[in-house]
């Protein structure tokens, strides 16, 4: 039986808290944040983003529209306060407060990277002021996809007629580093509006780049103690989230949020951050406590051990006085026991992911790869939804190799997964994720080619149980042999395009992404179209005195492909010149004959239909040739992956003298790419370089 594919779809109120052509994910334009300062120093004016201006237009066009005050202002922070401060150094001047964004979980991550100041810094250049240097102009950084990214803004902000920042603001009223760090990430999201709706572990992410374990607590590990302990002692940020439940509606809230509270004084559906944990020491015995914090600054929890709970009076005064806080600033302490019935998730975020092996200490090895899902080429789906056609989705091949120093593996290795989908779309909340998982399969025969869709028939994944998600990320935590395994990751239904990076963190790996190699053709390629041409074009072909089957040599396969009746590429004439046929020719003759028979001649005829195929739908212009951007698309629409300066490279070696590609360039071009990335693969050891004796 096939594993059961299950996708959690997104509800409109659970707990997520509050494409026709594929378009690539489109980051903010880029500005350089220093030469904008020094121009504004050397001019003597204060910065203004057109890119993000003060503006409606930046907060947005929907509900939250409705919420704003009937004045609303933007000014800079120097209009606002006396003295202000872009950063506190002291962590207890750090705390923020939740504005009339709904953007709880963006506050709950944030808090939880006051605790860590060297990665805080990496988010929060702590080199910026209100006075010395002071131009207007701030900049804050966040992890894209792969990438770091600097986001620049003014510090206009938007406020009430009072003069009261409506979005976030610091408890201390002159720090301002909170609301222009929410102002630089509405913009990289497209608006304010665009925070709405979020979980936390998206931020912890786009906050440090780690990885993100997700823990259920109904069914949380019975070390899940221990879990904390290792997070709480090590790089990590954590935030979890509320179930939803019957509301309280009689309490006065900020935001018109007063309908979310519950009797309990926790919020539902809402994201806190766990701030501590302490094992302390009853009359009774030991109990463990987690400390979470409230991004409203108000709001606490009211069962036991919360500020007023009789429960402190049952350790020593000392304890009671270093951990007990009678003040409503939204921090409390809970029972683990009360932690697990009150909250789904936890959201652990590391920045190397041994929080899971117990193996602290210990280097990780981390890879990254970028993909996509093509609609008609890779965008196939899972196998509950086309068990035919499942393998053309994405392969990449994982060898986990045996750690030597690994005494507590007892042979199994310590493997995390995370798939992760790229939006389309400037504004974040307007393209909603689409439901994407991966199965991971032990390859048991040594190939370097793709599993073939027998093999998808024949043998269950890994994960057998693995639940497909609306969510932009997707992680698991796998314990394997050592050993060849396989990942395809594949969105649930077929035909849906989208970006994704894959990324595998182990103690010792190698992994490499199985391209559409020459000996793998599609299927729409096969049968009687492939009788008809080799009827008529081959009875005429000579037979080499060394074989009984037909030899095509480079005269020959000019003829050939210069006689070719191609479907629907009639408004120009193609011709191969005898240079490329001999090009082509010393690529795909692997045997050093100077021919090619019918089957090396089978491979290459597919893969020009396919090829052809990409070339007309990039030739938008239908001037027969290729510029560099419909190069480049028409690169990833084949599902390969090359940086923009090979691309270019390419175009120089192949195109005309305006760098413009015809398609007997375009075939020459694509059949080297693919058959130096084969060859690579071949001969790498490491997976990163290749020796090469002098033959080779």
């Amino acid at each position: 039986a096939m594993p059961f594919l299950l996708c959690l779809k997104k509800k409109k109120s659970p707990v997520p808290l509050g494409r026709s052509i594929f378009q690539k994910h489109t980051l903010p334009i880029q500005q350089n944040y220093q030469a904008l300062l020094e121009t504004c120093l050397k001019n003597k004016s204060l910065f203004t983003d057109d890119n993000f201006p003060a503006h409606i237009s930046s907060i947005g066009t929907g509900a939250l529209l409705k919420k704003l005050p009937r004045n609303l202002q933007w000014k800079r922070p120097h209009a606002l306060h006396r003295s202000p401060v872009f950063y506190a150094a002291n962590r207890k001047q750090l705390d923020l407060c939740q504005g009339l964004v709904e953007n709880c979980w963006f506050l709950a991550a944030l808090e939880a990277l006051t605790f860590h100041q060297d990665i805080l810094a990496a988010v929060v250049p702590q080199n910026q002021s209100f006075e010395r240097k002071y131009a207007g102009i701030f900049h804050f950084r966040f992890w894209q996809f792969g990438e770091w990214v600097d986001v620049v803004v003014d510090d206009r902000l938007p406020v009430n007629e009072a003069g009261e920042l409506v979005f976030v603001s610091s408890v201390y009223k002159n720090v301002f580093w909170g609301a222009l760090l929410e102002k630089a990430y509405a913009k990289l999201y497209g608006s304010y509006e665009d925070l709405q709706i979020g979980q936390v572990s998206e931020a912890l992410v786009d906050f440090t780049g780690g990885v993100n374990i997700r823990i259920k607590l109904s069914a949380a590990p019975p070390d899940l103690w221990d879990i904390l302990t290792r997070a709480t002692y090590s790089r990590s940020l954590m935030g979890c989230q509320t179930h939803l439940g019957v509301y309280f509606p009689s309490v006065s809230l900020p935001c018109m949020q007063a309908t979310k509270v519950l009797k309990n004084g926790l919020v539902a559906g809402h994201a806190y951050t766990v701030t501590g944990i302490r094992k302390v020491t009853c009359q009774y015995g030991p109990e463990n406590l987690v400390r979470l914090r409230n991004p409203w600054g108000k709001i606490e929890w009211k069962g036991d051990w919360s500020d007023s709970s009789y429960k402190w009076e049952l350790l020593s005064p000392k304890e009671k006085i270093l951990l007990r806080k009678k003040k409503e600033d939204g921090e409390f302490w809970m029972s683990l026991q009360d932690f697990k019935i009150h909250f789904v998730d936890l959201m652990i975020c590391k920045l190397t992911p041994d929080l899971m092996s117990q193996e602290d200490g210990k280097k990780w090895m981390y890879s990254l790869k970028t993909g996509r899902w093509v609609k008609g080429s890779t965008a196939r789906g899972s196998l509950g939804f086309c068990n035919g056609t499942f393998w053309m989705n994405p392969q990449y091949w994982l060898n986990v190799l045996p750690v030597e120093d690994s005494k507590k593996s007892l042979g199994s290795c310590n493997v995390v997964i995370s798939l992760m989908q790229k939006h389309s779309s400037k504004h974040r909340n307007r393209a909603p994720h689409l439901c994407i998982g991966f199965l991971l399969y032990k390859q048991y025969q040594e190939s370097n080619r793709k599993l073939p869709p027998s093999f998808f028939t024949q043998h269950q994944p890994v994960n057998k149980h693995q639940v497909f998600l609306h969510e932009r990320e997707v992680t698991h935590d796998f314990h394997l042999e050592p050993g060849v395994y396989v990942i395809v990751p594949s969105t649930l239904e077929p035909q849906q395009e989208s970006e994704f990076i894959l990324r595998v963190f182990s103690r010792k790996h190698l992994i490499f992404f199985f391209f559409n190699t020459l000996k793998e053709i599609v299927d729409r390629y096969e049968g009687k179209i492939w009788e008809d041409f080799s009827t008529k074009h081959f009875e005429q072909v000579s037979f080499s005195s060394l074989s009984q089957n037909p030899e095509i040599n480079a005269v020959q396969l000019q003829r050939i492909l210069n006689n070719i009746s191609w479907r629907n590429f009639q408004n120009f004439r193609l011709s191969f010149s005898l240079d490329a046929c001999q090009g082509i020719l010393a690529l795909l003759d692997l045997n050093a004959s100077g021919t090619l028979s019918i089957q090396e001649f089978r491979v290459l005829w597919k893969r020009l239909l396919f090829y052809l195929e990409v070339f007309q739908k990039k030739d938008t212009s239908r001037s027969g040739k290729l510029d560099l951007v419909e190069l480049h698309a028409a690169v990833r629409e084949t599902g390969i992956s090359l940086s923009n300066e090979i691309c270019n490279l390419m175009a120089i070696r192949y195109g005309d003298p305006d760098l413009k590609i015809s398609f007997e360039s375009f075939v020459c071009f694509m059949l080297r790419v693919e058959i130096m990335g084969e060859a690579f693969r071949n001969l790498t050891q490491d997976g990163k370089g290749i020796y090469l004796r002098e033959s080779e």
